[in-house]
This record gives C-alpha cells, sequence and structure tokens, in this order.
C-alpha cells in the first residue's frame, strides 16, 4: 500500500493547472447543496418561531398551540418544504454527489479538467441513486448496533461512488459487494489518510471556511488516488470476491 505522501502529492500533480476548475466545481456543488437544504431549514426557524415554547405550561396550554392557526399554517409549510427537501436529497443531490467524487477521480486518471461537464454527468441515473440508498440504509443499520460499526462500514462502503461510476455493467449491490472486498484490509488506511488532514481542516477552520475551496479539491483528488490504488491491489489479487 502506497503512503499518505503519495496520495496527496499525486492530487497535488492533478490539480496542478486546474485549480480554478476544481474549485468551481466545489463551489456549485455547494450551492445547489445549500439550495436544497436551505429552505427547509428556514421553514425550521420560522417553526420554532410559531411555537414560542415559553408559552406553554400545562397540557391545555400544548393543545391550544397545536391548534392555533399561525402555528398550523407554519406546520403545513415546513411539512411541505421538508418533504421536497427529502425527494430533491435523493433524487437530485444523490446523483450529484456521486458525479461530484468522480470529478476528482477523472481529473486524477485522464487529465479531464470538464469539471462542469462531469458534474453533472447523471449517466446510469438510477444506478447511482439505487446503490448510494443501498449504501445509507446499511450505514445507518449498522450505526444503530452501535456507532464504531456504523463507522466501519461506512469505510467498507466508501468505494461505491467510484465503482458505480467507473463500472455501468455492475448492479448496486454488486458494487457495494466489490467496495467491501477492496476495503476489506485497508480501512484503516482511509482512516489514516483522512487523520492526515486534520491539521488542513483546521486551518481553514480559521479562514472562516474560505481555504475549503482549496483543501475540498486536494482531499478529494487525493482520495481518489487512495480509490485508484485499492483497486489496483484488487485486481492484482484476481478480483478475488
Amino acid at each position: 500500500m502506497k503512503t499518505n505522501t503519495f496520495f496527496k502529492d499525486s492530487a497535488l500533480s492533478a490539480l496542478r493547472g486546474n485549480w480554478g476548475k476544481a474549485i468551481l466545481a466545489v463551489l456549485v456543488y455547494f450551492f445547489i447543496a445549500l439550495a436544497i437544504a436551505g429552505p427547509a431549514g428556514y421553514t425550521s426557524v420560522m417553526m420554532q418561531d410559531a411555537m414560542d415554547v415559553s408559552s406553554i405550561s400545562s397540557l391545555s396550554d400544548a393543545v391550544e398551540l397545536a391548534q392555533d392557526p399561525e402555528f398550523l399554517a407554519a406546520q403545513k409549510v415546513n411539512n411541505g418544504v421538508s418533504g421536497l427537501t427529502f425527494l430533491l436529497e435523493i433524487f437530485l443531490l444523490i446523483p450529484l454527489g456521486v458525479a461530484f467524487l468522480n470529478v476528482f477521480r477523472k481529473l486524477l486518471v485522464n487529465g479531464d479538467n470538464n469539471t462542469l461537464g462531469n458534474l453533472f454527468d447523471f449517466s446510469n441515473y438510477w444506478r447511482k441513486v439505487g446503490g448510494m440508498l443501498l449504501v445509507g440504509i446499511f450505514t445507518f443499520l449498522w450505526t444503530l448496533l452501535f456507532i464504531i460499526p456504523g463507522i466501519i462500514k461506512a469505510f467498507s462502503y466508501s468505494m461505491t461512488p467510484y465503482i458505480l461510476d467507473e463500472n455501468p455493467e455492475l448492479g448496486a449491490s454488486e458494487a457495494i459487494h466489490r467496495s467491501r472486498m477492496m476495503m476489506k484490509t485497508h480501512k484503516f488506511d482511509l482512516f489514516w489518510l483522512y487523520l492526515s488532514f486534520i491539521g488542513w481542516w483546521l486551518l481553514c477552520i480559521l479562514t472562516c471556511g474560505i481555504g475549503f475551496l482549496w483543501l475540498a479539491p486536494y482531499f478529494q483528488t487525493a482520495k481518489a488516488a487512495f480509490y485508484e490504488e485499492v483497486k489496483a491491489d484488487y485486481e492484482l489479487n484476481g478480483g478475488l470476491d
């Protein structure tokens, strides 16, 4: 297994001359995610304002509040916006997230700097949506057992977005299974890669988040380099399942 220094150097080499386009991809993805999640947050605040919890001192007060027209109107808006947000997160943000990760894999492997084109690559749409939904469900179920198993499984499934994009012949469950096989002996290696970026994350916080515009492409490209390494190791061993 190659070192974190190798993955980071590979990332910096791929990003050389492509920082502007990589940062643009980060900004576009961030603003789309914000546009989807923002309204739900706003209506949630409206709900809090309409509830006025401080005025509730008895069951009758709670019943009266539940029948208040202002509260009911705020609740109706909140439910509608939350439902729409949930659907957009599944059917837009999930495939966009898969494409976002693969922007940096394609940049690393092919020198492909068509970042916006790759960001909106929704090919094999339903496979990607289904695959990442399964990943979310499996991770959630493992987390119900205890936090640590959930984290371990999250690392185990972490290569699924790359596999779904790169191997259109594989079904969703097959892509998840291949990720598990690839990561069988490499989960700690990925954790160690994440850990090596902690100093950079802290520095970015000190810049009021502006530094994340540079760190996000750096981190994601290094992670893509890690994927290429575990994929090569998997293929070297005959892709044994």
